[in-house]
């Protein structure tokens, strides 16, 4: 009788453990899916379409706006790497950040606008400051071209 409790409980930890792995990469802590930072760069497209630019920009760069929603933010480049609108840090707008580097020496927006002249969309990892706990760690990010921008939304999968 004692085997079969412990064979029992060994399963279930097993498949909570399984289950866990699984949630955690699709969903991270703070609740971001992927399905979820894909619709927000559609709905800034979106935005920005209906809205023009200049309002578009400001209510993406706004900390307590639409486009701001727990460790996920839109940021939107040129194609050369210019900041046009930053959910997280109104400071980058206007810097132009195309030799940024990660953690591990990975020229993230570099790569970023390559990516972005070859697809219409695509998801891109790297490593970045983390806004919510200030630590760095690994972020997963969709972008899309739109025109000659490229409108980003990412998330902490670890996180």
């Amino acid at each position: 009788m004692l085997a079969r409790r412990t064979l029992l409980i060994i399963l279930i930890a097993l498949g909570l453990g399984a289950w866990y792995a699984t949630y955690k990469y699709d969903r991270n802590l703070s609740g971001v899916s992927k399905d979820e930072t894909e619709f927000m760069v559609k709905r800034a497209i979106t935005f920005i379409k209906t809205q023009g630019e200049s309002a578009a920009y400001a209510e993406i760069s706004n900390r307590a706006g639409r486009f701001v929603d727990r460790d996920l933010y839109v940021v939107v480049y040129t194609m050369e790497g210019k900041v046009l609108a930053h959910g997280a840090n109104g400071k980058m707008i206007g810097k132009t950040l195309i030799d940024l580097t990660d953690i591990d020496g990975k020229t993230f927006i570099k790569e970023r606008i390559e990516l972005a002249k070859t697809k219409t969309s695509f998801w891109q990892t790297y490593k970045f400051t983390n806004p919510e706990n200030k630590r760095i760690e690994p972020k997963l990010t969709y972008c899309e071209r739109l025109n000659q921008t490229i409108v980003c939304g990412g998330f902490y999968p670890e996180s």
